[in-house]
């Protein structure tokens, strides 16, 4: 369900570390950092889907309703979790003074983090998620070097949704991998083709030459190349004064 308009205020002055603190009962024990913290803990063991209130104030030796002082609900808690794993804004100086090796470094330091903590795909979606400061921050770094393209402002933004949705995506091809089931499929898949191969050709010599072998890094590596590439032809395309 979509967050009212109270709601969203609400958890960006939780991520922005603008809520005030309890005013009723006993002197606060704990932070909203620290229960992020801990249901980071159970998301990185179980998934997104095994973290809920109850389960994360297990952490702490308290019920699930303690935790209400400081977070309003899991959709809250979620948001947290987020801002908690994504470290501070990366330097891309070090990659060159041009945008291409910027947003590669970019690229490749994001999905660093997302392989660390596969749930944030589901957790960064766009249905419910309210940003933090720390997204806000890896967001800005990507437009900066995007800026350097050239491009008008609106392509630069396209080109970011282009880079940032081949990460998200490999990343889920990643957890959604089954090694087990995929050596059953070729089996399966190779015997059906020994019977029907002249049906499909393609896919007959595709699966004989390894074509659906698990890429791993180079699935990142080769999609970045060719949307930057992309963006190259598009920077020669652009009119010049």
């Amino acid at each position: 369900m979509p967050k009212t308009e109270g709601g969203a205020r609400s958890t960006v002055a939780l991520l922005w570390g603008e809520q005030g603190q309890p005013t009723r009962g006993p002197k606060p024990s704990l932070t909203p950092a620290r229960i992020a913290e801990a249901a980071v803990a159970v998301a990185d063991a179980e998934g997104l889907d095994a973290v809920s209130m109850a389960k994360v104030a297990t952490s702490f030796g308290v019920s699930g309703m303690a935790l209400y002082r400081y977070v309003p609900g899991k959709d809250e808690l979620v948001d947290l979790m987020v801002e908690v794993v994504l470290a501070e804004r990366p330097d891309l100086t070090d990659a060159g003074p041009d945008w291409r090796p910027r947003i590669t470094a970019w690229a490749r330091a994001i999905s660093a983090i997302y392989q660390a903590h596969p749930w944030l795909v589901k957790a960064t979606t766009l249905r419910r998620h309210v940003t933090g400061p720390r997204q806000f921050g890896w967001m800005d770094t990507a437009l900066a070097a995007l800026e350097l393209t050239g491009l008008s402002y609106a392509q630069q933004h396209q080109a970011f949704l282009l880079v940032i949705g081949h990460v998200r995506v490999t990343i889920q091809q990643s957890a959604d991998f089954d090694a087990d089931y995929a050596r059953e499929w070729g089996r399966l898949t190779a015997e059906r083709l020994d019977r029907d191969a002249e049906r499909f050709p393609a896919l007959t010599r595709a699966i004989a030459a390894g074509a659906f072998e698990p890429a791993g890094a180079d699935a990142l590596e080769f999609g970045l190349d060719r949307i930057l590439d992309g963006v190259q032809a598009l920077i020669e395309r652009a009119p010049h004064d």
